[in-house]
């Protein structure tokens, strides 16, 4: 259906028939216009918004604006403007904005004519309606003609721009944005109606293209004209880079540039000749100026050109040492005069291609391949080898039309990304079957990809990718019919060149490039193949030495014993072959595109590996014992001979290459000059020593780093190799030589008679020893962290204020380490950093002025953070008031006063009061007490000071002035003479204290009826002093009045002026109460009132947990090393870019009063932030907030910003901003600004403010890129206004979000929609969003995983030289943020061989204050971020990118691939990636504890589970990865060992404590059953092993969580104290920490080892829920069946069995202490998630959860049915790891499966009825009874599927005639063969494991057999045994629910922490208290 036009009420003919003038109109309906739209603060998103009423004829029209936000995706960007201008003009001119709601219809009819389009027709339809019902109201009341009004309406905006364009107001810039959008879309109405001749003396004046330029949308820089007066135009460093820009000169233009009326500059010529988008352009040119702007202000003095020279260095690092790789010419070629523009055009043109590159941004080699070449172009055109008419022939890869560069360049090689990406099935096919990212980049990395040709050669292998393995339809529609163009181009170019058109040759798939992801743990060999050859060849030459029984070192230089050592070098050289024919293997189907150097080097490394292989042995056999001996008596030797044979010399020979690297090792600078140089011989030894790729060169630390890790290195491994030998190795030597010597005879069937020497007891006993030899090296590497890192905190003085007393000690110096810390040095004392204990104290500075200014600063800072502490209600207003400080006067400046906050002097002045009072002796005594307490000092002065100022001002009678002045004059004047004591008593000052505090609350009160009490009090304390306290009273009153005194007594006198004084007389106040209206002043009184009241209460200031590690913290790091801080103006830009998807904005009204737990979120943070709580009540001012509506958006904040929600993220990286305002304003503001406040510059000097936003906006962005921003806004999902409310809240915020647009194309056949996908950044206009840049994408954005390719679409839109990523879960603080400029010198600090690429930075978990799980996290957490990171940083130089507050060197990674990697699956854990590929490519990683950001982490076990789950998963993908594999090769062998024990070492050593485990267990039950046990204890006389007890033990070590506990109780010690670290560890123990480490451990070892052998890695969300819910018996058993269930039920049965059978011969106490770790992992793995489950053990959700456990497993599934609903479905999925395995990973799972045959084999021999018989028949009759069990269950199956449904009598007779046929058999047997109980009990042990792994092998084999009716059985017999299971569980969790005192017992230990801080634990658990059933 369309809409012709004739139906639309449009007449444009009376339009143009009338232009003169109508007046203007005035300004005062367009700021009505303004304020009513400021009040409207919600964004009109429904028809139902709130009506706003017309002033018309028609009294019952009530006009509601028109829907403007929800619009059709394909005209939103075209219409939504005029729609938003119509809405806000209506009230005022309601013809005007029909005018433009009727422009709307004619655009989305001229776009759409059918209506084609989602969601056209049906705006077509309701805007129709609508303009019907105003065409009839408003055309009435119209006075003159449409044209008129809406050229008065449009001069009237457009003269008060003109007027109020210079404003500085914030108001006035709101109202110039205001009135610029709508001017803006006026005009182009205007333009669309008038004819454009006769729109010459209209519009023209202002009016260029499309848009006004009043309204031209920018991010930062208002490079428009009508941006000219913007302040930040104003600096002189953006003038100088924008005039760099704008230079033009010399450049042959574009014909159609040149006709362009906007200003030229660089980036119009480039987009001229290539085609770059529009927005692209916009943003790269703001970008570039940005970036000069900022580095050429840091070079002060200095030309533009030093900052280009900067740039061009950093940005094309990368390219030239491409180019140097691959031995190729740079295209980079400047000219000798114009080089500064030839640069310029340069970067452009890298930032636009970069800009718009899309998901090409991933593959930065890719990128140099295309700017190479258009580089070479950009050459040949400013040199005129390519002319300007010659530009769009067929022989240029892109031409000057629209989006050429995207769709000729961009688009082919991203189809090649995304078909790729779509092979990989989601992720879950095999790597070696598609290409990822790295795979596609680094084929860039080889002379062949210039193969590609210039324009790319779209037939190449390279963009073949098997399209007929893939679904055409999930091809993206943007690159449909690209490559059949590119052909068509390339044939037609073929013909002009006149070349013979060949057909192109058969495409092949290139597949993998360099590397290929295999699933093997044999990649962690071959990626450690050094370590794990040291470590087997250390382990044969201890078992050597131990042979031997050798008493002393030297020993093993004796001949026979050191060549018997030397034979590991065999060993050494099987495993090099091993090493070798991996390489060739696992890069099988690299071979296409491996260099033919690399596989010239691996066939020569199989070769050589051979040949050693050969020799080595040969001349150890042959040469053994033959030795040429020569004597050294002679000599002062040790040996009395030296003794060489041949097997010596060719050992020797064999270790040339190793002596090269060692030597290679000790000269780095020698080592890296190797393999980063293009001379041959260097080449050649690198190639040979190393792999020859572009990454991994030149990665050498410094000589003094090298050493100072090696010597680390060297530590551990002397303590490892020590405890092996002494507490492993040697003492299994003697029971092995016992073992081999006796002869057994066996308790059942020997399979392998045979073998000889009781190899299988040897491996039994060897084998659990031997893995924990080889994991035990983790725990070593933990003790000696443990102590390096401590030791490291105690150098860098982590944790020296701990407490608030040290903080109160400590305060007065703080000024002085502010100083030193946080403001900039004069350029004349521009000091260095301090380092260690040097210099740790801060002194005064030397100049007076500079400290009296420090101080002042100091005291605006200080109370900035404390009023940030109490605006987030971490304080109430009295602590705010007792811990500011006050701003000092310029007198009290001048005179040094120092007002110091109040807590500090708390008490002191009554503590001076009493012991002035009761003081006995002279005025000095009393004067050196006070003074020294230099707070008392101060605060005694204070008081002194204060009182004659405030009576100076209450007092205004001349008389009672004198008497004043004169009796302060005498006690200044006895304290000078110090005769305090003589001429005054002080015993009466307590109660004088309590006359001025009288005094000041009625001067705080300030009522005019107190005025009487106020001259009472005065009076009182007049005579207190003169009676009571002066020694001379009377003289007072001679000094006033000699002449009375003469005339009359003195005591009249006295009691004369004593009745009158302070009273009011000849109708003149003597007193000026109340005292004038003033903030200051009443600050003043309130803080002299709390010095003379406040108690010692206030010591213990702030009362808020957080609020004090917050302020210790700061405090401490002000101590800590750092650099210099710069000027603002001086200081490296940088930009925080936060990744956000689904999760929560805001919390809604609706989510906090409801919960599906019956807990709804605002009421428990009510009873877990109770202070937080009280605090918020205050300052909102009302007692219960959540009755108040007006007082909701309120609520909400105060809510979401104690979860993890993206507005506490927001609202934390804002304090950036605020932060970098407030330092600027300390740098420019004069001395009485800062007087006056920081606050009030918006208010009185709006310049000053002007220039702080102008400087803050050109170091700081903050790019929130929230993906399904687009989408939430088209479906009206409450997130996109929450989001919108934050940009309004946070103006300079910025959003960037991909928009899915659906388009309108001709086609052949017709015509079609096409999805366009675009990145775009908005920011709040107005209240609404406005879109700044769109830059057009080649497809979907997200094809790998998500986050990192969210981050990357919005990359582009960040600034500045660093980025910090920040998570949405993380928070910041104002006093961190002050300082982020010291933070960000470090990039300029050459610390060791290269500057920082990446900082890391310290996180605190803020999640951890009231579940004791969430403690535990917590505690791990910051053990790892501390001590952990401190270690990795220095001296192990391994540190990489573990999360989101780290910051990038940003210029270095967006020319390297950017800050994470994304390819599907292999890249789970994104962030450690970056780190990888910084280090990979010769960057540095620090990191640093003087600053830390906020970071939340999960509460609940299950949630936590998922997360160690996620990283686990993450790691097992790590270690297949080429990062890993390259940084393991390329490190020399101490940084290779930092690399393995900090990342996969740690999971792959955790897997090994376990499976130690089952080897042990395992082999116990092989001794036990076989008989083996009970004749080594009887006959070899072995008993307890002492290495397996070893073993034991270190296995333990691990399962209990000490590898992190060690750690986590340093760093505890270190922050807070060694005591507190002792009881918090007591007390975690208590707590059950080691039950929840135990537990954890299950986690990471299932899903590691499961991933590396399956796959099936993925993101695993978990909420960032805020409340501890309880989760049902059916979650818990889905989550944790196969990964802590099935195995601990295994463990229990192993132990059970051992204990059973090895009774008869081993004592109870050997199997407890050997076992007892077992026992407790066991018990763990099975209970635990019951344990940590809140209400896990109340009656009632036991109830409710065995209704739905019992539900769940009865529940069929099938398809559509989710896992949660059915126990099929779950079943199903829980095996979908196994289905996409290949062959040889279901061979290793049935071969382990194998081991559940053992319990069936042992245990049958030990049954009564086989009567000692070791026949293999007996074996045989066992299958033989487990088949007839099974055919018996498969019979019941059958028969209730026949019979249940209709015939349920016949099939319950049916089971009663096989229970009784089944009893009589057992009867029968009993009776004939004498079957036991405890035979049917063994039966049972023996069967169950059996059919187990049955059921195990059959999912293995299900391809096979799942057709078959055996799956069904199978399926049946799976189902029977989780039921079971799930019983055994379920029943000891009810029977315990049945005591009261286990539910009490849980809640305690479970939220310990919440009940010492006396929170409300028990209501939130019930969830129900009295208000919420009101409610």
């Amino acid at each position: 259906m369309s809409f012709p036009l004739t139906l639309f009420p449009l007449s444009v003919t009376p339009y143009s028939q009338a232009m003169e003038d109508d007046g203007i109109v005035s300004a005062c309906p367009i700021m009505a216009a303004f304020e009513r739209n400021q009040r409207i603060h919600d964004v009109p998103s429904t028809s139902n918004t709130s009506a706003i009423s017309l002033t018309s004829e028609n009294e019952d029209h009530v006009p509601r604006p028109f829907e403007s936000e929800r619009l059709p995706v394909t005209l939103t960007p075209e219409i939504q403007r005029f729609l938003r201008v119509a809405n806000l003009i209506e009230q005022e001119e309601p013809r005007v904005a029909y005018i433009c709601r009727l422009h709307v219809l004619i655009i989305a009819q001229t776009m759409d004519r059918d209506s084609e389009g989602r969601g056209v027709r049906q705006f077509k339809t309701s805007l129709l309606k609508r303009l019907k019902q105003d065409d009839e109201i408003t055309k009435e009341k119209r006075k003159v003609s449409d044209i008129r009004e809406l050229r008065r309406v449009y001069q009237a905006y457009n003269d008060y721009i003109i007027k109020n364009g210079k404003s500085y107001d914030l108001v006035s810039r709101g109202k110039l944005i205001y009135a610029r959008s709508i001017v803006s879309v006026l005009g182009e109405v205007l333009k669309a109606i008038v004819s454009p001749a006769n729109l010459q003396g209209v519009a023209d004046r202002n009016l260029g293209g499309g848009r006004s330029e009043f309204d031209v949308p920018y991010n930062i820089l208002p490079l428009d004209n009508g941006g000219i007066q913007h302040a930040i135009m104003q600096l002189s460093e953006i003038k100088a880079a924008v005039s760099a820009i704008r230079n033009i000169r010399g450049l042959p233009l574009d014909p159609e540039a040149q006709k362009q009326t906007t200003a030229l500059d660089l980036f119009v010529f480039l987009q001229g000749f290539f085609g770059f988008q529009k927005g692209n352009v916009a943003n790269q040119r703001e970008h570039l100026i940005l970036l000069l702007a900022n580095i050429h202000n840091r070079r002060s003095h200095k030309s533009v050109d030093v900052a280009v020279d900067e740039l061009m260095k950093k940005f094309f690092k990368n390219y030239t040492n491409w180019c140097k790789f691959l031995n190729i010419k740079s295209s980079i070629r400047l000219p000798k005069d114009e080089g500064q523009q030839y640069k310029l055009l340069y970067l452009g043109l890298h930032l636009l291609i970069w800009g718009e590159a899309a998901n090409l941004r991933f593959m930065p080699e890719c990128l140099c391949y295309i700017f190479h070449h258009m580089a070479h172009q950009l050459h040949g055109i400013l040199t005129g080898a390519i002319a300007s008419t010659e530009w769009d022939t067929s022989v240029n890869a892109v031409s000057a039309e629209p989006e050429s560069f995207l769709n000729k360049i961009v688009c082919p090689i991203y189809q090649v990304i995304h078909e790729e990406a779509e092979k990989s099935k989601n992720g879950t096919a095999d790597h070696s079957t598609w290409r990822n990212y790295d795979d596609l980049n680094e084929f860039f990395w080889s002379p062949n990809c210039f193969e590609l040709g210039w324009p790319m050669n779209l037939h190449h292998d390279f963009f073949y990718t098997k399209l007929s393995d893939i679904d055409s339809t999930k091809k993206p529609q943007a690159l449909e019919n690209t490559n059949e163009n590119e052909r068509n181009n390339e044939d037609a170019c073929d013909e002009e060149l006149g070349a013979p058109i060949q057909k192109p040759r058969e495409a092949k798939w290139l597949g993998k490039t360099n590397f290929v992801e295999v699933r093997s743990f044999w990649q962690i060999f071959r990626s450690f193949d050094r370590m794990w050859s040291f470590f087997i060849l250390a382990l044969q030459a201890m078992i050597i030495m131990a042979s031997h029984d050798l008493e002393s070192p030297i020993q093993l230089f004796e001949k026979g014993v050191f060549e018997n050592v030397m034979s590991i070098f065999i060993t050494s050289s099987v495993l090099k072959l091993i090493q070798a024919i991996l390489d060739i293997i696992f890069t099988w189907k690299t071979r296409h595109t491996m260099d033919i150097s690399q596989k010239k080097r691996q066939y020569l490394n199989v070769g050589v590996a051979v040949i050693w292989m050969i020799i080595l042995p040969t001349c150890y056999a042959t040469s053994r014992k033959k030795y040429t001996c020569y004597s050294t008596k002679s000599r002062a030797s040790w040996a009395e001979e030296l003794c060489i044979s041949p097997y010596m010399v060719s050992v020797a020979i064999y270790l040339t290459s190793n002596a090269i690297k060692m030597v290679l090792f000790f000269v780095p600078a020698v080592s890296k000059y190797i393999e980063v140089s293009n001379w041959r011989f260097c080449m050649l030894i690198s190639w040979w020593l190393k792999s020859g790729l572009f990454v991994g060169r030149g990665m050498q630390e410094r000589q003094v780093s090298q050493m100072k890790y090696a010597l680390f290195w060297i530590l551990v491994l002397s303590s490892k190799f020590s405890f092996s030998y002494f507490f492993e190795i040697k003492p299994l030597i003697a029971p092995t030589r016992n073992i081999i010597d006796i002869g057994v005879q066996y308790d059942w069937h020997e399979l392998f008679p045979k073998i000889k020497n009781n190899a299988g007891a040897v491996a039994a006993i060897w084998t659990p020893v031997t893995v924990v030899y080889f994991m035990d090296t983790q725990i070593w590497y933990s003790v000696f962290c443990t102590i390096f890192g401590g030791l490291y905190g105690i150098l860098h003085h982590l944790g020296e204020i701990r407490t608030l007393g040290m903080l109160r000690s400590r305060f007065q110096s703080l000024p002085y380490a502010f100083n030193a810390r946080l403001i900039p040095p004069p350029k004349n004392n521009r000091k260095g950093r301090r380092r260690g204990f040097l210099g740790r104290r801060f002194h005064k500075l030397g100049v007076p002025e500079e400290e009296r200014n420090a101080l002042a600063k100091f005291a605006l800072i200080w109370n900035q953070i404390i009023s940030k502490l109490r605006h987030e209600d971490l304080i109430n207003n009295r602590e705010l008031n007792l811990m500011t400080m006050m701003m000092p006067t310029q007198t009290e400046k001048l005179s040094g006063v120092v007002r110091w906050p109040v807590f500090l002097l708390a008490n002191k002045v009554s503590m001076a009061f009493s012991m002035a009072k009761d003081f006995v002796g002279e005025y000095h005594g009393l004067f050196r007490k006070i003074r020294r307490d230099k707070n008392m000092h101060d605060a005694v002065i204070e008081c002194f000071d204060s009182l004659k100022y405030f009576l100076d001002i209450l007092v205004v009678g001349d008389l009672e002035k004198r008497i004043i002045a004169n009796i302060l004059e005498e006690v200044e004047l006895s304290i000078q003479k110090s005769s305090l004591l003589k001429n005054f008593r002080l015993g009466p000052l307590p109660a004088l204290r309590d006359k001025c505090v009288e005094l000041l609350e009625l001067l705080l009160g300030g009522e005019e009826e107190h005025h009487s009490k106020v001259v009472k009090v005065l009076q009182d304390m007049f005579e207190l002093v003169t009676r009571d306290m002066m020694v001379n009273g009377d003289r007072i009153l001679d000094l006033l009045n000699n002449s009375q005194q003469a005339e009359e007594g003195h005591t009249y006198f006295f009691e004369r002026v004593g009745r009158e004084l302070f009273w009011s007389a000849d109708g003149q106040d003597s007193i000026n109460f109340p005292l004038p209206d003033n903030s200051i002043l009443r600050d003043q009184i309130n803080r002299f009132y709390l010095l003379l009241t406040i108690k010692d209460t206030a010591m213990d200031l702030p009362s808020n947990i957080e609020a004090r590690r917050r302020l210790s913290f700061f405090v401490t790091s002000l101590f800590m090393d750092m650099p210099c801080s710069p000027k603002v103006r001086n200081m490296l830009s940088f930009s925080v870019l936060t990744p956000h998807f689904m999760e929560d904005v805001n919390f809604s009204m609706r989510e906090l009063h409801w919960s599906q737990e019956g807990v709804p979120i605002i009421f428990y943070m009510q009873r877990i932030y109770p202070d937080e709580w009280k605090n918020f009540l205050e300052r909102v001012g009302y007692e219960d907030a959540e009755k108040d509506e007006s007082k909701e958006e309120e609520l909400r904040s105060w809510a979401s910003f104690r979860g993890q929600t993206l507005s506490r993220t927001v609202r934390g990286m804002m304090y950036y901003r605020e932060a970098l305002r407030l330092q600027a304003f300390l740098e420019i503001a004069t001395d009485q600004d800062i007087i006056e406040g920081y606050d009030s510059i918006d208010r009185g000097n709006r310049e000053l403010s002007a220039q702080l936003d102008a400087l803050a906006d050109l170091k700081f962005t903050y790019v929130a890129s929230c993906q399904m921003f687009g989408s939430q806004k088209a479906s009206g999902d409450p997130h996109f206004k929450d989001v919108l409310d934050l940009m309004i809240r946070y103006p300079s915020l910025r959003v960037a979000y991909v928009e899915e647009k659906e388009e309108i194309v001709d086609v052949e056949g017709g015509r079609k929609i096409k999805k366009i996908y675009s990145s775009i950044l908005v920011k709040a206009v107005n209240n609404f969003d406005q879109e700044i840049y769109r830059i057009e994408l080649p497809g979907p954005p997200i094809i790998g995983e998500g986050k990192p390719e969210n981050q990357n679409h919005a990359i582009i839109f960040t600034r500045g030289e660093a980025l910090q990523t920040i998570d949405m879960n993380q928070d910041n603080y104002l006093e961190e943020a002050l300082k982020m400029r010291n933070l960000l010198q470090e990039f300029l600090q050459h610390n060791g061989q290269r500057p920082p690429t990446i900082l890391g930075l310290r996180e605190h978990i803020f999640t951890g204050s009231v579940s004791s799980l969430a403690w535990f996290m917590s505690y791990q957490e910051t053990s790892f971020v501390t001590i952990g990171q401190r270690l990795l940083a220095n001296p192990l130089r391994v540190r990489f990118h573990y999360g989101h507050p780290d910051i990038f060197d940003r210029v270095f990674h967006i020319t390297r691939g950017g800050i994470s990697k994304a390819s599907k699956t292999i890249n789970l854990s994104e962030d450690v990636f970056a780190g990888f590929n910084s280090t990979l490519r010769r960057g540095s990683i620090t990191y640093h504890e003087y600053i830390q950001v906020g970071k939340g982490r999960d509460v609940g076990l299950n949630q936590i589970s998922k997360f160690e789950a996620k990283v686990a998963n993450g790691n097992s993908e790590q270690t297949i990865s080429r990062d890993i594999y390259r940084l393991a090769q390329q490190f020399d062998f101490f940084r290779m060992l930092s690399c393995y024990f900090t990342t996969i070492g740690f999971y792959l050593s955790s897997l090994m404590s376990i499976i130690g485990i089952y080897v042990f267990l395992y082999g116990q039950l092989y001794l036990v059953l076989s008989g083996l046990a009970k004749a080594l204890i009887q006959e070899a006389n072995v008993g307890n092993v002492q290495s397996l007890e070893t073993a034991l033990a270190s296995q333990s070590f691990i399962q209990l969580g000490l590898l992190t506990g060690l750690p986590m109780v340093m760093e505890i010690g270190l922050e807070k104290g060694f005591l507190m670290a002792l009881k918090d560890f007591v007390l975690m123990q208590l707590q059950l920490a080691s039950v929840f480490f135990t537990f954890s451990l299950g986690t990471k070892t299932h899903y590691f080892g499961r991933t590396i052998l399956h796959g099936g890695a993925k993101y695993r969300p978990t909420g960032r829920k805020v409340v501890v819910f309880h989760a049902s018996f059916s979650e818990n058993y889905r989550l944790y069946s196969r990964s802590h269930f099935v195995k601990g039920f295994e463990l229990l049965l192993l132990l059970v069995i051992y204990d059973l059978f090895r009774r008869s011969f081993e004592s109870s106490m050997a199997y407890v202490l050997i076992t007892y770790s077992v026992w407790f992992m066991s018990i763990t793995w099975l209970f635990a998630p019951f344990l940590f489950n809140p209400s896990g053990f109340s009656w009632s959700k036991i109830v409710d959860d065995w209704k739905d456990w019992n539900k769940w497993i009865k529940v069929q599934g099938g398809i559509g049915v989710h896992p949660d609903k059915s126990w099929q479905s779950w079943w199903d999925d829980e095996q979908a790891h196994i289905h996409r395995s290949g062959f040889v990973a279901r061979f290793i799972e049935v071969f382990l499966s194998l081991r559940f045959f053992l319990y069936q084999y042992g245990l049958v021999y030990h049954l009564d009825i086989s009567q000692k018989s070791t026949n293999f028949f007996v074996y045989v009759l066992s299958w033989i009874v487990l088949l007839a069990i099974f055919l018996l269950v498969k019979a019941v199956n059958m028969g209730r599927q026949q019979f249940s449904a209709r015939h349920q009598l016949v099939f319950r007779l049916f089971k009663v005639f096989l229970f009784l046929g089944v009893l009589s058999i057992i009867v029968t047997l009993s009776v004939v063969c004498k079957l036991s109980l405890k035979d049917i009990i063994v039966c049972c042990l023996a069967f169950l494991p059996t059919g187990w792994g049955l059921i195990l092998i059959a999912q293995a084999a299900r391809p096979k057999i799942e057709n078959t009716g055996l799956w069904e059985f199978v399926r049946v017999l799976a189902r029977a045994y989780d039921y079971g299971m799930g019983v055994i569980l379920f029943a000891p969790v009810a029977c315990l629910a049945w005591l009261p005192i286990i539910s009490a017992f849980q809640t305690r230990f479970l939220f310990n922490e919440a009940f010492s801080r006396r929170l409300h634990i028990q209501s939130i658990l019930a969830g129900k208290t009295k208000k919420h059933h009101q409610r």
